[in-house]
């Protein structure tokens, strides 16, 4: 009885929204310069302002996602992955720093599912940078499982790292975010058409169910931290021909089935998302908040 009692008197945490106006984080961006001609509001609308942290960045799509931002012009970027991948990716790393030089471009070592290790990462992006304005979320694991044979630990394991790290770095993120108090600050989740739908010919719930988590929760914080000035949004890739969907065997076949299933009769070529990522973290996606893109040659149309 004490529980249901304390459980009808309990006080719910409600959440504020932002009243959107001039003063508020949420205010319309100001008018572009008078002074700047077509081709400088062209590159203005799609300028990356800020310092950009990428989870998983040292993998094929968040390296290819990094130096695009780097191009639109972000102010640094830190690339946050596991020790050994960084190993794996430096000469990768190095040339990107090489490229801009002019732009302070480093690493950290994050496992994602620590949550002291994300605090420590975060504070050495503050202390490097200055700032965090921008979060991409594309650390994440593929679980190929039949639901009957799957263990407790590959479900979790799948779950933990693609859901909850997710959500313990965008956590951390914003609350760095919110401190700053500028607003303009975006966080965007790496989901995917697995969110979607379910995949075929591969089992794989764990991922399918990890996916679909982080849509509905890029919906949730994109209500509860608009107000602070964060806009929250979310990816969601079909397949990318990376080396992560490559092989012979039954990744051969089933490559062959995911061409066959797509309207357009392909993959995605690595740079296929690099487009949404500026779009979102710029000028140009400033009244996106709370919404799932979906890249993937219309995939899902069936």
């Amino acid at each position: 009885m004490a529980d249901r009692d304390e459980l009808s008197a309990r006080t719910l945490p409600f959440m504020t929204l932002s009243d959107g106006s001039p003063s508020s984080l949420t205010a319309p961006p100001p008018p572009m310069p008078h002074y700047l001609n077509a081709e400088g509001r062209a590159v203005a609308r799609f300028a990356v302002e800020g310092n950009v942290v990428i989870t998983g960045g040292a993998g094929t799509l968040g390296l290819s996602a990094a130096k695009a931002l780097l191009e639109h012009g972000c102010s640094g970027l830190c690339i946050w992955d596991l020790e050994t991948t960084l190993r794996a990716s430096q000469p990768e790393i190095t040339t990107l720093a090489q490229e801009f030089p002019k732009v302070r471009v480093f690493s950290v070592a994050v496992d994602v599912t620590d949550a002291a290790a994300i605090a420590e990462a975060t504070a050495t992006v503050v202390s490097h940078l200055g700032s965090i304005n921008h979060l991409f979320t594309f650390a994440g694991i593929v679980g190929c499982v039949h639901a009957l044979s799957m263990t407790e630990s590959q479900w979790r394991k799948t779950l933990d790292v693609n859901t909850t790290g997710a959500f313990l770095c965008a956590q951390a993120v914003a609350s760095q975010i919110k401190s700053q108090g500028t607003g303009g600050g975006s966080i965007t989740l790496i989901a995917s058409i697995s969110a979607h739908r379910v995949n075929y010919p591969q089992a794989q719930v764990a991922y399918n169910v990890s996916k679909a988590g982080l849509v509905a929760l890029k919906s949730s914080l994109a209500a509860e931290w608009a107000v602070h000035g964060i806009r929250v949004n979310s990816i969601s890739p079909g397949y990318m021909d990376t080396i992560l969907n490559a092989g012979e065997g039954s990744i051969e076949e089933a490559r062959g089935s995911w061409a066959a299933r797509n309207p357009m009769g392909r993959m995605g070529a690595v740079g296929e998302l690099d487009g949404m990522c500026v779009l979102i973290a710029s000028r140009a996606g400033s009244y996106i908040n709370g919404t799932d893109m979906v890249v993937d040659g219309g995939a899902i149309a069936f």
